[in-house]
């Protein structure tokens, strides 16, 4: 099976479970990212995890700018989510500052660090990092904040 295939196969899980009605308990950690695609015009769901912060919503892409969704959103940053029980459309901003990024991580190791730790491990990042590890990882990686549309 090649990546790409996998890469899908394992969006299956949370679309499946946010169907079954399941999203209060799965959108604690995970939302679906609707964009439109670039090239297709078609709308593209992507499930990403997330941390909501000050109410908008902050999605890290590890593979930074080659994300296709990532990619759809510089296209188009006109998004739809669904998290927890809610939806709603918003406008997607895209980050590539690796101090603001590091901000984010931050957060995410204050939240989850056990999860976070073991990600920045596997990428060889000292854990606990420092500053300037996380700022050094962050300059290959994109984040996208989601605010919601009025």
């Amino acid at each position: 099976m090649n990546r790409r295939a996998f890469y899908r196969l394992s969006h299956l899980p949370p679309r499946i479970a946010y169907a079954l009605g399941l999203g209060p308990i799965i959108g604690r950690f995970v939302l679906l990212l609707t964009t439109t695609g670039r090239k297709s015009g078609l709308p593209r769901v992507t499930p990403l995890q997330y941390e909501d912060i000050d109410g908008d919503l902050y999605v890290g892409s590890a593979r930074g700018l080659k994300s296709d969704w990532v990619r759809n959103i510089q296209a188009n940053p006109t998004v739809a989510v669904r998290v927890k029980s809610e939806r709603f459309q918003g406008t997607a901003h895209l980050v590539t500052d690796p101090a603001r990024i590091a901000d984010f991580l931050e957060v995410r190791l204050q939240r989850h660090p056990r999860m976070i730790a073991a990600i920045l491990r596997s990428d060889n990042v000292s854990t606990p990092p420092t500053r300037a590890d996380l700022e050094h990882y962050a300059a290959h990686l994109a984040l996208v904040i989601i605010t919601r549309n009025s």
